[in-house]
């Protein structure tokens, strides 16, 4: 099922477009990563479809609401988290998210557990009863997440929700995020921190000069491309260097004690000629490994085949 639909979406600032005919699809239960440069129009897209813009044209459809027409029942289905955002700095974080919980017509006998909950779930509960004003930029951030979580939306939209969290505070972080994912939510994840982003992501959208540059699922696009297996080879005679160096797309990384580390580059099916072809040859190969394809790897694919258009 899909939760979310975006058809030729066009977004003008007074100066400039920021988005041009985005189009894409995001079904229910994934978690999209969405990358690209600063200025690709990332948070613009965010916005839409938080039904906080205005758009040019196109269409947007969260929830079989259109975002245009219903942008209340949007509002009540989705959480949403800006890059930046204000507290009420004078307000302790649980009245913060007592005040939240109002806001979205949580029933009174509901509020506390919510609050306590989302408290646990985000890191703060040690803190419920100090200012907001008072929190570091991490622990504004969790704050910042707790309430955008507080009505349990069944669409969530996070921009760059890692910002100036800690080490510590980014695992927590992950950690929820892969419980979201396990209770069925749909998210769509901002972030420039993009090995911490394939701990829990399904797909990959690609934003580059206002454009759908890529959009893809995680695994499928492991599956049909190119990944480093390391391999090892034991008791290196002559022969099998010379049989090695002819070896296309195999490299020699390291030679020592009668061992070699090699590196060969290519889809599943490759590798699996290449090993059938060592071992055929009676090479002795003493462990292969395939290195894990890594988000940032399918990132800079994209990118660096995007740039190589002319």
């Amino acid at each position: 099922m899909t939760m979310v639909t975006v058809d030729k979406l066009n977004f003008d600032y007074p100066d400039k477009r920021a988005l041009f005919d985005v189009s894409f699809s995001i079904a229910e239960g994934s978690v999209t990563a969405l990358v690209g440069p600063n200025g690709a129009g990332k948070t613009t897209l965010l916005r839409c479809l938080a039904a906080l813009e205005h758009y040019h044209s196109g269409k947007i459809t969260i929830g079989g609401y259109d975002v245009a027409d219903h942008p209340r029942e949007v509002h009540h289905l989705t959480g949403y988290l800006s890059d930046f955002f204000g507290l009420y700095d004078a307000l302790t974080l649980r009245q913060c998210m007592t005040y939240m919980a109002w806001c979205q017509k949580i029933p009174a006998l509901d509020v506390n557990k919510r609050v306590l909950d989302l408290a646990m779930d985000t890191g703060i509960e040690k803190r419920l009863d100090e200012r907001a004003g008072t929190l570091s930029r991490g622990y504004r951030q969790r704050l910042g997440i707790a309430l955008a979580l507080i009505h349990d939306p069944r669409f969530i939209i996070l921009d760059e929700p890692a910002s100036g969290m800690d080490p510590e505070a980014r695992i927590h972080l992950s950690q929820m995020m892969r419980r979201l994912r396990q209770q069925g939510k749909t998210m769509i994840v901002s972030s420039h921190i993009l090995n911490e982003l394939e701990d829990y992501c399904t797909d990959m959208l690609v934003i580059q000069n206002g454009r759908v540059a890529e959009h893809v699922k995680l695994h499928d696009y492991a599956a049909r491309n190119v990944r480093t297996l390391h391999i090892g080879i034991a008791h290196l005679g002559v022969s099998h260097v010379e049989m090695l160096q002819k070896q296309p797309g195999l490299t020699v990384k390291s030679t020592e004690n009668d061992i070699a580390a090699c590196d060969y580059t290519g889809t599943v099916e490759d590798q699996q000629k290449m090993l059938q072809a060592l071992i055929a040859a009676g090479v002795p190969v003493f462990s292969f490994s395939a290195s894990a394809h890594k988000l940032q790897d399918a990132y800079m694919d994209v990118t660096s085949r995007k740039e190589a258009k002319p």
